[in-house]
């Protein structure tokens, strides 16, 4: 029996002319979208452009009018500038703006908005900016750059001060800060860069763009930058891209530009489009249509043989309800079990606290009563036992140490730098190190984090400790980095951990040292100091013998 070739050819041209239809379609539906996101980019970059132009013309005229007032004319003819400092730090707050100052003839600062500051503008020289010149000749000067002072960009507008005979008596300026157009930019997810009449970009969505070029600089602009000291010492590098007309090929992907001019400044806002969003819409046009297309077939193939398909999709429909629930059932039961383990903790540090709490106010005032007789006691002459003193000593700071789980407040974050944490840290337990005979290997780099410095410090100095109670004459490394996330790590030579797992090392009262000779809440403590700051301690015996304990703390930056 001899097959018929017009059945095996029909599936053949079905795939053909689907392939084609796909990709006409494709194409057919970039060009669509394509003009769609250029009209969206056009759109974004006016509301940008709008955004820069209302942000600089809302101080635009206030340089003019400080110079009308008497306190800053008086000021300028050498008269009342300790009084006009507080003035205009009230203006310059009232104004949100980074600062306003007062310079004489020369470009000397003689009154300012940031006067008793580390970065004051008070003293300064500025006589080599553009814009001081400008206002010196009697007219408006405007200028951005990298603050000679502060180091930080922003954008100048200054106004001549005049003498009642009209001659220039001294230059108003203030400075604008516009970084957060840019930090506005960055957190919608745009692609946003404004470049001044040189090409120097300004502001940018990436802080990795700002101060790169859209064309390379011939030398002797670059030079008339460098003796305004515009940009500071930066590099001035060219952006990398490939430009061509309106779309340019960067950091390896396609985008398409829409540019507008911010008026009368020169400066360009360019807006990127990516192109991967037209081509990612596009394929979505084709996926669907093509999951029409198969809709409909397997339409028609359901109704040739329904009862087989509305069987087999309740087999998929039952496995995959099946799949989902045990998946969910195992994901229960880990959530449960993760649970109940931090209840039990919860539970146990909540009893430790109420306990805590009872013991160091029962016993809180006698042993302050027994220190002081002790204390009277060496004053009036009286032989008092060393051990004695030990004694109350050692019961003191065993309160002091139950005070942590007693304690019901909140502690001022701020940020925090790890290697000071650890210095301080370590000049606490200096006689410690000096008893031991310890080697200390320091290595430590600038973590910045957020938190509570002191807690922190408490932390460290119980890690430390524990290390130097467990090496004698050894060695102990101590190393703080910063990588993705900010890390105390802290090893010796002693014993290691044994078998014991870091679970039962961190519960309050656990401890393998000999009786009187500690309590087992350091480590606990710290754990639960590392727990209120987002981060967790880790543990592991080192192959070549001794114990690694690591702080692992969220960096600052990441922190919102």
């Amino acid at each position: 029996m001899s097959s018929d070739p017009t059945r095996l050819l029909r599936p053949i041209l079905i795939v053909v002319l689907l392939a084609v239809a796909g990709i006409a379609l494709f194409w057919a539906s970039v060009g669509f979208f394509r003009a769609e996101e250029i009209t969206r980019a056009n759109a974004r970059a006016t509301l940008y452009q709008s955004q820069v132009v209302s942000e600089i013309e809302r101080f635009e005229h206030l340089p003019f009018i400080l110079s009308q007032d008497p306190a800053v004319r008086a000021a300028a003819a050498g008269r009342g500038r300790v009084a006009l400092n507080d003035r205009l730090a009230g203006f310059a707050d009232r104004a949100g703006l980074e600062a306003i100052y007062l310079m004489d003839r020369t470009g000397e600062t003689v009154a300012a908005s940031n006067a008793g500051r580390t970065t004051s503008f008070l003293g300064q020289n500025y006589g080599f900016r553009p814009y001081f010149r400008a206002a010196l000749d009697g007219d408006q000067g405007v200028f951005y750059g990298i603050g000679a002072t502060t180091l930080r960009p922003g954008y100048f507008i200054a106004a001549p001060v005049p003498e009642p005979t009209g001659d220039v008596a001294g230059v108003i300026a203030i400075k604008l800060d516009l970084g957060r157009l840019a930090e506005t930019w960055a957190d919608g997810g745009e692609r946003v860069l404004l470049a001044n009449a040189d090409g120097v970009v300004l502001l940018a969505s990436d802080p990795a763009w700002q101060y790169q070029t859209l064309t390379s600089l011939t030398e002797g602009k670059i030079a008339t930058i460098r003796a305004a000291r515009q940009f500071s010492d930066q590099p001035l590098d060219p952006l990398g891209w490939d430009r061509d007309g309106l779309t340019a090929t960067f950091e390896g992907r396609e985008y398409y530009l829409a540019e507008v001019s911010i008026p009368n400044r020169g400066w360009l806002l360019i807006y990127l489009a990516d192109e991967r969003a037209v081509l990612l819409r596009a394929s979505f046009a084709v996926v669907a249509a093509l999951a029409v297309v198969l809709l409909m077939l397997a339409l028609w193939l359901a109704q040739r043989s329904q009862r087989t398909m509305v069987a087999l999709r309740d087999v998929q429909q039952i496995n995959a309800q099946l799949g989902q629930e045990i998946e969910e059932r195992r994901a229960a039961e880990r959530r449960l079990k993760r649970t109940q383990g931090e209840l039990e903790r919860a539970s146990k540090l909540a009893a430790l606290g109420q306990l805590a709490a009872s013991v160091t106010h029962e016993l809180g005032q006698p042993i302050a009563a027994m220190r002081n007789h002790l204390i009277a006691a060496e004053i009036g002459g009286r032989a008092v036992p060393p051990a004695l003193g030990g004694l109350v000593t050692r019961m003191q700071k065993t309160t002091e140490q139950l005070k942590f789980f007693a304690r019901s407040g909140s502690d001022e974050i701020v940020e925090v730098d790890l290697r000071n944490v650890v210095e301080a840290a370590l000049e606490l337990l200096a006689p410690n190190v000096a008893a031991s005979g310890a080697t200390v290997d320091a290595q430590l780099q600038t973590a910045l984090v957020r938190g509570n410095q002191l807690r922190l410090e408490q932390a460290a100095t119980n890690i430390l400790r524990n290390a130097l109670d467990a090496i004698a004459d050894g060695i102990l490394e101590i190393r703080v980095e910063a990588g993705d996330v900010a890390q105390i790590v802290v090893r010796d030579d002693g014993p290691g951990l044994g078998d014991v797992p870091l679970e039962d090392l961190t519960e309050p009262f656990y401890t393998t040292r000999a009786s009187g000779e500690g309590m087992g809440l350091g480590l606990a403590i710290s754990v639960e100091i590392v727990r209120e700051h987002g981060g967790q301690i880790t543990a592991r015996n080192r192959d070549e013998g001794g114990a690694e304990f690591t702080i692992n703390l969220p960096l600052a930056e990441d922190i919102t």
